[in-house]
């Protein structure tokens, strides 16, 4: 399991716009926004068929995102139990 917490940032008056994009990129959930800041909260989790690092890439290149921070990112790989 991948999952990634990411601060997007627009323009107000492109929140709607930016908002709709970002319904459409695999992974992505919505938890807040901050018309005032210019701030999207948002979660990516990966999946059948894409990456974390995919769809961070999509919501980076979406149209009108002036940009995005990685805010927290946990992945489980490489974290086998082992018995001693």
């Amino acid at each position: 399991m991948n999952i990634a917490s990411l601060v997007v940032r627009a323009f107000p008056a492109d929140f709607p716009e930016v908002v709709e994009g970002l319904k459409k990129v695999p992974g992505v959930e919505l938890h807040g926004q901050s018309a005032e800041k210019g701030n999207i909260v948002i979660t990516i989790e990966d999946g059948a068929g894409w990456s974390v690092t995919d769809s961070i890439l999509a919501v980076n290149l979406l149209p009108k995102v002036q940009g995005l921070t990685i805010a927290y990112e946990y992945t489980d790989e490489g974290l086998e139990l082992t018995e001693v």
